[in-house]
């Protein structure tokens, strides 16, 4: 029952990742629709623009390109709804993420630009296969510069982000019995009532971990209303029946902490949604003009 959850958005890697967090949907709302283009004809067409700062529509449709050979090696198959919906989110949020590294101070020089291509043609065995990765990969020198830039603007601010995340917060150490009927939660509730021993009944349960969910902050698990009752209770204390798409469960808690150290599990969940909530905050915040 414990959240497992990719993050909305991810910044794209190139050969490496730069990404920390892992998208699988989107939270922003009404990103397709489209706004007139008002771009004149010297001016090359644009896909989106935020903040006054222009994607192209050439590197928009290159972007489509990885997106459907990625596709095409995991045998997925996205709409261009979906696909279009992607990465509009991607690329907007990478844009996001890079103004706001530029607002505090960061800048990708050219050496450090450079040192960065050096490395990537050296991990490739030499210029010649690094060229050849550009054009199947759908980039020149001049496209892929930019977008390795942008990403590494993106993702030394997406680590100040996730560098802020407390280490250490409130969490609950909780145990569960869950079950599918109704009436079988119903009798293990009387029982609780009459003195019976949540731990027996858990290890009735569940005989691997006795219900055990372990040590969580608020925000790590899928079940709302799970949640909400664990940290109304008080260490010996035990819920009422809960509902959910799961079954019907009933919570203990076993300890509280006001300040608990988190786990690898539950730290990386944090700062994921410290960046996701970050993004949501500055793209309501945006000018975003989808052409």
């Amino acid at each position: 029952m414990k959240r497992s959850k990719k993050l909305l958005f991810s910044i794209l890697s190139i050969v490496f990742s730069l990404a920390a967090c892992h998208p699988q949907e989107n939270s922003q709302e009404g990103i397709v629709a489209t706004v007139q283009d008002t771009t004149v004809a010297t001016e090359e067409a644009m896909a989106v623009r935020v903040n006054g700062t222009g994607i192209t529509m050439e590197e928009f449709q290159n972007e489509q390109l990885r997106l459907q050979d990625a596709q095409a090696q995991l045998g997925e198959t996205w709409s261009e709804e979906e696909q279009i919906e992607r990465i509009l989110t991607e690329l907007v949020g990478q844009v996001l993420l890079a103004q706001a590294a530029t607002e505090a101070g960061y800048y990708v020089d050219e050496a450090t630009l450079q040192a960065h291509v050096d490395e990537l043609i050296a991990d490739m065995g030499g210029p010649e296969q690094f060229m050849s990765w550009l054009q199947s990969n759908h980039y020149d020198e001049i496209s892929f510069r930019k977008t390795l830039s942008r990403q590494l603007a993106a993702a030394w601010m997406r680590d100040k982000i996730v560098s802020e995340v407390p280490t250490s917060t409130e969490q609950i150490h909780a145990r569960q019995i869950l079950v599918k009927e109704l009436s079988t939660a119903e009798s293990i509730l009387l029982k609780l009532q009459g003195g019976t021993d949540f731990g027996t009944l858990a290890e009735q349960y569940d005989t691997t971990t006795g219900g055990d969910l372990g040590w969580f902050p608020r925000g790590f698990l899928y079940i709302q209303a799970v949640e909400d009752a664990a940290f109304g209770l008080q260490a010996g204390q035990y819920s009422n029946i809960i509902e959910s798409s799961y079954g019907y469960h009933i919570i203990q808690v076993i300890e509280r902490s006001d300040s608990q150290s988190l786990s690898a599990e539950a730290l990386h969940l944090l700062q994921e949604q410290a960046v996701q909530d970050w993004l949501d905050e500055k793209w309501a915040a945006s000018t975003i003009e989808v052409y």
